[in-house]
């Protein structure tokens, strides 16, 4: 849902934040068409949870995706088409994990963590290849259940996963309490045991590499603490990749973007309390093609 008007944060420059994340002010080219800028696979939306998907979804597109498939946890659609989106293409999961057509592939908002999702997994690690990968939700949840799932994930290349600190707690093994009591700590441990990306999400997200180096997010606010935040950073992040953006620059990207429009939505008076997870990807979208514009001029 797109806001009449939007306001940039007095704090924020759109200079400096094309500097530090140049993938997201890079112009577009005049002769691109859909196929120029990738197409993502998001898979989730088991039965009652089939928001979660649609709302990463539909925050891929808005972050600039060609093309979006959502594949729904479930025996057969839903839904003929997504209602709101009809842009977005819709498929049972099962059926969405054998198309090799795809740039990036993102999993586990609202996938459920049964018998069929556990399945779908294996199969997304047995065809992984060299496509990015993000992991998220239930997908964690599945791993920290099953140590043959974490083994076949973690040789995955280009993979990115986001837990938040119970998630990371639960991969670690720890309490929550413990993972936030050092959170740089447990970042670099996720990282180098799933050889990820990982994006420890909370107040100053941290963004690590396998290799330790570390990102810490100052972008956002406590409106973000609101059902499918988290699946829609999943969609601006996965996204992202599908452009043809490097997993580390796109997490660390996708993370300061997701926090900048929520500081735009309050500076819009939306926001912090009462925003929908909804209201972020159009913020995002605007923010984004502010930069973009500012960098023509």
């Amino acid at each position: 849902m797109a806001h009449s008007a939007y306001y940039l944060p007095l704090d924020l420059s759109l200079a400096e934040a094309a500097r530090r994340f140049p993938f997201l002010a890079a112009p577009r080219a005049e002769d691109s068409h859909k196929g120029t800028f990738g197409t993502l696979a998001v898979f989730g939306g088991a039965a009652g949870m089939s928001g979660a998907v649609v709302l990463a979804a539909s925050a891929a597109l808005m972050a600039g995706c060609g093309k979006v498939w959502a594949g729904f946890n479930q025996a057969a659609l839903p839904l003929p088409f997504v209602a709101g989106f009809p842009e977005i293409m819709p498929a049972t999961a099962d059926t969405l994990a054998r198309r090799g057509d795809v740039s990036a592939r993102a999993a586990g908002c609202g996938l459920g963590t049964d018998e069929a999702a556990h399945a779908l997994l294996d199969t997304l690690f047995q065809t992984a290849s060299d496509t990015p990968l993000l992991l998220d939700a239930d997908a964690l949840n599945l791993l920290s259940q099953n140590e043959t799932l974490a083994a076949a994930a973690a040789k995955c290349a280009h993979t990115v996963i986001t837990p938040h600190p119970a998630e990371a707690a639960r991969l670690l093994s720890r309490t929550t309490a413990q993972v936030q009591e050092n959170r740089a700590a447990a970042a670099r441990e996720l990282a180098q045991r799933f050889g990820a990306v990982t994006v420890l999400k909370g107040h100053r997200t941290l963004v690590c590499r396998p290799d330790g180096e570390m990102y810490e997010n100052d972008s956002g606010n406590a409106g973000l603490a609101t059902a499918g935040s988290g699946d829609v950073l999943s969609g601006i992040i996965g996204s992202l990749l599908a452009q043809g953006c490097a997993p580390f620059a796109a997490a660390c990207a996708g993370v300061w973007l997701h926090g900048a429009a929520a500081q735009v939505l309050a500076a819009s008076a939306i926001g912090p309390a009462g925003l929908l997870a909804g209201e972020i990807a159009p913020a995002a979208r605007w923010l984004r093609n502010m930069m973009i514009d500012n960098k023509l001029k």
